[in-house]
C-alpha cells in the first residue's frame, strides 16, 4: 500500500479520439484492488501532435501511457527500448517512461490470448487458426498467437499482399516455434478451423461476413476483436453455423492488466473488472467498439 500523502503517480491514454475510452475505469478498478496510488486520465492528442503531447505528459510527471489509434505506429518509433512483441508488430500501445529511456510494448495480442485461454478456457496449442485481417490489430496479435503454439495459422486479408508482408515479418518466429504460417486472400481462406479471429474492420461497417461459412465447423471458437453491438452481426452469423462466439471485451481488460503490470510490477485480478464491464454492457451503459483501436 502506497503512502496516500505523496502525489499520485500519473498515467493516461493518449489518442484521437479518446473521450469514449474505458481505460480510466479499468485502471481505477485495478488500482483500488491492488492498493496502488495513481491517477489515470484521457489525453487528446492533435492528429499532427502526438510526439509533443507525449513529451509534455512525461515532462509534467507522467509515469507511462497507453496509446490508441491512430498513434500506435508513432509510439513504436518514439521509443528507444522495445519489447519483442512490439518489434514484431512495429506498433506499441503501451509506453513506460523509464529514467534511462522510454520502453514500448504491445499488450494487445497477449491480452487476446489470455482471454481465449484463461477466460474462455480454450487451449490454442495444436489448433488450426484463421486470422481475418492484416492491419494493425493483426500485427499486434500474431506474435503472441504464434507463441501459443497452434499447429497452423492462416492470415487472410482482402489485399493478399498485406497478409504476405505480415507473415514474412513473423516467419522466423513461426519456424522456431514449429507453427505453419500462411497468407491468403479472403475468398480462399480454407475450411474447418478450430479458432477464427476477426481482426478486420468488417464489423465496423456492419456488412456481410468477410469469409465463407466453410471456414467454420461445429464447435469452432469465433472471436471478434470488437465488443457489444458492433460485434453482434459477425458473432450471430458464426453461431448460426454452429460456432461458439466471443467478443473482444475480455481482450480489452486483459491487455490493460498486462500494461498495469508493466508499469506497477503487480498483476491485477481481471475477472471482477470484466464482470463489471459486462454488466454495464447489458445495461446499455457501455458503448461498443473495437477492443484494439479507440477503446483504450
Amino acid at each position: 500500500m502506497q503512502d496516500r500523502d505523496t502525489p499520485a503517480d500519473r498515467y493516461a491514454v493518449i489518442g484521437n479520439p479518446v473521450a469514449h475510452s474505458r481505460s480510466p475505469t479499468i485502471h481505477a478498478a485495478f488500482a483500488a484492488a491492488t492498493g496502488q496510488h495513481l491517477v489515470y486520465e484521457r489525453v487528446l492528442a492533435p492528429m499532427d501532435g502526438f510526439e509533443a503531447t507525449v513529451r509534455h505528459f512525461a515532462a509534467a510527471g507522467g509515469r507511462g501511457c497507453n496509446v490508441t489509434v491512430p498513434f500506435k505506429f508513432d509510439a513504436f518509433r518514439l521509443c528507444a527500448g522495445r519489447s519483442e512483441r512490439a518489434t514484431l508488430a512495429e506498433a506499441a500501445n503501451v509506453i513506460r517512461f523509464d529514467a534511462d529511456g522510454w520502453w514500448a510494448d504491445n499488450t494487445d495480442g497477449i491480452g487476446l490470448i489470455t482471454d481465449i485461454e484463461q477466460n474462455a478456457g480454450h487451449s490454442i496449442a495444436g489448433q488450426q487458426v484463421l486470422m481475418i485481417g492484416a492491419g494493425g490489430a493483426s500485427a499486434g496479435v500474431l506474435g503472441p498467437l504464434l507463441h501459443a503454439r497452434p499447429a497452423r495459422v492462416v492470415v487472410a486479408n482482402r489485399t493478399a499482399s498485406k497478409a504476405v508482408a505480415l507473415c514474412e515479418r513473423h516467419h522466423a518466429l513461426a519456424d522456431a516455434l514449429g507453427v505453419a504460417l500462411e497468407a491468403t486472400g479472403l475468398s480462399d481462406a480454407g475450411t474447418g478451423f478450430d479458432l477464427v479471429l476477426n481482426a478486420s474492420a468488417s464489423s465496423l461497417g456492419g456488412g456481410a461476413p468477410p469469409v465463407s461459412s466453410r471456414t467454420l465447423r461445429a464447435g469452432t471458437l469465433v472471436v471478434d476483436l470488437m465488443y457489444g453491438p458492433a460485434a453482434d452481426g459477425f458473432l450471430t452469423w458464426a453461431q448460426a453455423h454452429g460456432a461458439r462466439a466471443r467478443d473482444g471485451l475480455g481482450m480489452l481488460v486483459e491487455q490493460a492488466a498486462a500494461a498495469f503490470e508493466l508499469w506497477r510490477g503487480i498483476r491485477p485480478a481481471t475477472a471482477p473488472v470484466l464482470d463489471m464491464l459486462r454488466a454495464q454492457l447489458r445495461q446499455g451503459a457501455l458503448s461498443s467498439g473495437p477492443s484494439d483501436r479507440p477503446l483504450r
